[in-house]
């Protein structure tokens, strides 16, 4: 217990500390490639920090051969995107309370229309993947692919998407702090071994807390839709951290609305033969969802449809942020009595 509680605290602060430099290549990476901020928290960070949570639903499918192991990736594919919508929005919100003055939780009116459109797509395409978990039928896993091309639209949407407020430089890279602007080379370098430590850092993380999870009792579908979440969503936290305490509340925003616009479109179980995606958690599984899994999905729906209609009207405040993430407390609460 000791021994793995010792590796639980060493892996997360590894974590942070790569994330600092992780956040600090992709800023530098997005200003080389003139995209926006939100497209460079949406799709690049997002898609970097989005790896350990593919990792772990990847192999819970592909290596799993029974009903419970399948469950479990279904599960962890579920539970990825409830703790954004509730812990991620919701460490935002706490943040902006504890560490800016009164005038700087103020969340700009564009970025709330912003993320208020990434809700919007969110929410129908987790309706219609949740809809299929209550039905089966005959060709279900032909629609997979539709999933990865309402992603590819998505995508497409950001890369147009103009950002006028996006005037200064990014800090200087830590791997070049002397250079007004650093060589692309040493950029993508900085990133990119970042992005290793933190997908292994968080394999690490991953297994402490699912150890825990059979220390405390806990069934496999219950760690994969409490535990193994919360510890691969984990990048996407710090990242969260680190921005907000920059001031730098349209990239954090941007990085939980694009993860969760990945991990809604490409259920992360993956097989790659060669380059080219085989077969998603449609293909894998028979994608019918039992009533706890029915009950992370409507907390999900919920966490969002809220989150929707307050970035929307533009009136979602720090407090308001903070609060979603009770939805999450509430669940598990109810996961652990029933």
């Amino acid at each position: 217990m000791l021994i793995t509680l010792l590796l639980f605290l060493v892996s997360a602060v590894t974590i942070y500390l790569a994330c600092e430099y992780f956040v600090n290549g992709i800023e530098w990476t997005g200003h080389h490639f003139k995209l926006s901020q939100s497209a460079t928290g949406s799709l690049l960070a997002a898609l970097g920090t989005a790896l350990p949570e593919c990792i772990v639903t990847l192999t819970a499918l592909l290596m799993g051969n029974t009903t419970a192991q399948q469950e479990i990736g279904i599960g962890a594919a579920l539970g990825g995107p409830l703790v954004l919508a509730t812990i991620g929005y919701g460490a935002v919100g706490l943040t902006l309370l504890l560490c800016m003055g009164r005038t700087e939780r103020a969340i700009d009116g564009e970025v709330q229309r912003e993320i208020g459109r990434d809700q919007r797509w969110f929410m129908g395409i987790f309706l219609v993947a949740t809809a299929l978990g209550l039905v089966a039928f005959t060709g279900k896993s032909w629609l997979a692919p539709l999933f990865l091309l309402v992603y590819l639209v998505y995508v497409r949407r950001e890369l147009k998407q103009s950002d006028s407020h996006e005037v200064e430089l990014p800090e200087p890279l830590k791997l070049a702090p002397d250079a007004v602007i650093p060589p692309v080379g040493k950029v993508l370098l900085q990133t990119l071994a970042a992005l290793v430590v933190v997908a292994l850092a968080a394999q690490l993380f991953v297994h402490q807390l699912e150890s825990m999870g059979e220390l405390f009792g806990l069934s496999p579908v219950l760690a994969a839709l409490l535990l193994s979440p919360v510890a691969t969503e984990t990048p996407e936290l710090m990242n969260v951290l680190i921005w907000v305490r920059q001031g730098k509340n349209r990239l954090a925003l941007a990085n939980i609305s694009g993860a969760m616009m990945i991990q809604g479109t490409i259920p992360k179980a993956m097989m790659i033969q060669g380059t080219i995606p085989k077969a998603f958690c449609l293909l894998f599984t028979p994608w019918l969802l039992d009533g706890t899994m029915m009950a992370s999905s409507l907390v999900t729906l919920l966490a969002v449809g809220l989150l929707w209609w307050g970035f929307r009207k533009g009136t979602m405040a720090a407090g308001r942020l903070a609060l979603v993430g009770l939805l999450y407390l509430g669940f598990c609460g109810w996961l652990l009595v029933s």
